[in-house]
């Protein structure tokens, strides 16, 4: 990835770090490398994209499945925002931008409810970061995909995958990671500056809201 980023010659440049975000000392260590890697004090934008998802039946879900989850999917990001608040821009044009998943507004997917809550929880974190970074100049935003391709859906059953591409009005497919990486580029950029504490579908049409 990291070569395939400086391959494009035009200045841009990239930094890998190694972190478990179960770790509460994560968001930290990845904050600290990222203005080491860069040679800066500043953080202009902010993606909260890792998860994970566990596929799981509520009777079957154990206390250290749920805390695993929401560790990683509510915890690491409202940390991350914790630390990286420290170091946006003073005169704003700061982007914070949350991925939820459209699961957490449908409420009609079985084996995922642990999952969903933590992306539900995102979207609340959302809105009240939005009001707490508005007056300083910055934005906080949700974007919500729907099933789209990544690793992640390695865990997820076949059937399931094309349930929910036949429900897709949009072309009756899976999204894919350039689908979704439209969107953040437009949120991270000065077109959205008056867009903030939003949840954005980026579904194809799966949920419509």
């Amino acid at each position: 990835m990291i070569s395939e980023i400086t391959s494009f010659q035009n200045g841009s440049s990239a930094a890998s770090v190694k972190a478990d975000l179960v770790l509460p000392e994560s968001p930290q260590k990845i904050v600290d490398a990222t203005l080491s890697a860069f040679s800066t004090s500043t953080i202009d934008i902010l993606v909260n994209n890792a998860a994970i998802i566990g596929v799981r039946d509520r009777t079957e879900v154990t206390p250290a499945d749920f805390d695993n989850i929401h560790r990683v999917n509510l915890q690491a990001p409202f940390f991350m925002v914790q630390i990286v608040s420290k170091h946006l821009p003073k005169a704003g044009g700061g982007r914070i931008i949350n991925i939820s998943a459209i699961g957490s507004r449908m409420g009609a997917i079985s084996e995922y409810s642990v999952y969903l809550a933590s992306k539900g929880g995102l979207e609340v974190l959302t809105r009240s970061w939005a009001y707490e970074f508005g007056p300083a100049g910055h934005t906080v935003n949700t974007i919500s995909p729907g099933t789209t391709k990544s690793d992640m859906l390695d865990q997820v059953p076949a059937e399931f995958l094309e349930k929910y591409s036949k429900m897709t009005p949009m072309e009756n497919r899976l999204g894919t990671g350039e689908d979704i990486a439209y969107i953040v580029s437009w949120l991270s950029g000065e077109e959205s500056r008056w867009i903030t504490g939003q949840t954005i579908a980026a579904a194809g049409g799966l949920a419509m809201y």
